[in-house]
């Protein structure tokens, strides 16, 4: 099949959501342990029904006993404009499924302050958190030999029938984004803001990982694997790391619109 367009991209095609959730899964731990040695290993979780399923794996038995938990610091990819006890919040999804079962302390979670009443407030809020945790240049841009981007160890991605991920939706100001790490994108389709990292984020990630299942993805999925290059329009084309791995772990529903699917 035609893979898509970077070397370090990595397409596998499993079963169902339990088999995506597992490669997910996997995937945190090979990482996990292979930060080890550096007493740390960042990752920036999504929402969504398979991270929930993935969440449940590692949690239990074998997975939880293979991870060193208190190196893990955990940061979101994007989060709803809501209280963070709302059920429509990606961190209350994270605490209830994967958290709360977890043996680590408060200092190692960094959700985003959806609570807060201005969006671009919670927004910049947050990216003075990522430059603080990951010693980067200030928003004045000095020093000059800091980094100006995170570092994350992993980012977990979903991907919507629309062919959005994050909150990076089609034909919205936030796509074209490239100076700062987190933005408030208004999304007038739904109505309401979101904060969400910026492409550039992503693509600075030792490793970026879609968790697509369902046959209501398999449009956008094979559009954005196969077709022309239009990000405007399939938002999940923008994520391409500069100096890391891509993996779209999917499972056969949503690969049945790709050509000559493994």
């Amino acid at each position: 099949m035609t893979a898509p367009s970077h070397d370090s991209s990595h397409l596998v095609i499993s079963d169902d959501l339990a088999s995506v959730a597992r490669d997910g899964a996997e995937l945190f731990v090979r990482l996990a342990q292979a930060a080890a040695p550096r007493g740390r290993f960042s990752v920036a979780l999504s929402g969504g029904n398979t991270p929930r399923e993935m969440h449940a794996l590692l949690t239990r038995p074998p997975y939880i006993s293979q991870v060193d938990w208190a190196i893990v610091q955990f940061y979101w990819g994007d989060d709803r404009c809501v209280n963070p006890d709302d059920p429509q919040s990606n961190y209350h999804m994270a605490r209830e499924t994967l958290l709360d079962a977890l043996p680590i302390s408060p200092s190692q979670v960094h959700r985003i302050h959806t609570e807060e009443r201005d969006p671009a407030t919670a927004a910049a809020l947050y990216a003075e958190e990522l430059r603080q945790d990951f010693r980067l240049a200030p928003s004045d841009g000095r020093p000059p030999d800091a980094p100006t981007l995170p570092r994350f160890d992993l980012v977990y991605l979903g991907m919507g029938d629309d062919g959005h991920t994050l909150s990076l939706f089609p034909h919205t100001s936030a796509l074209g984004e490239n100076d700062r790490l987190v933005v408030a994108n208004e999304v007038p389709k739904l109505g309401i803001n979101r904060i969400t990292l910026t492409a550039p984020v992503v693509n600075n990630a030792a490793a970026a990982a879609f968790l697509i299942a369902g046959p209501d993805k398999a449009a956008a999925l094979a559009a954005v694997l196969q077709g022309p290059r239009d990000p405007d329009e399939y938002p999940s084309q923008l994520i391409h790391p500069t100096n890391g791995e891509l993996y779209w772990y999917v499972d056969r529903a949503a690969a049945a619109q790709l050509a000559h699917p493994a």
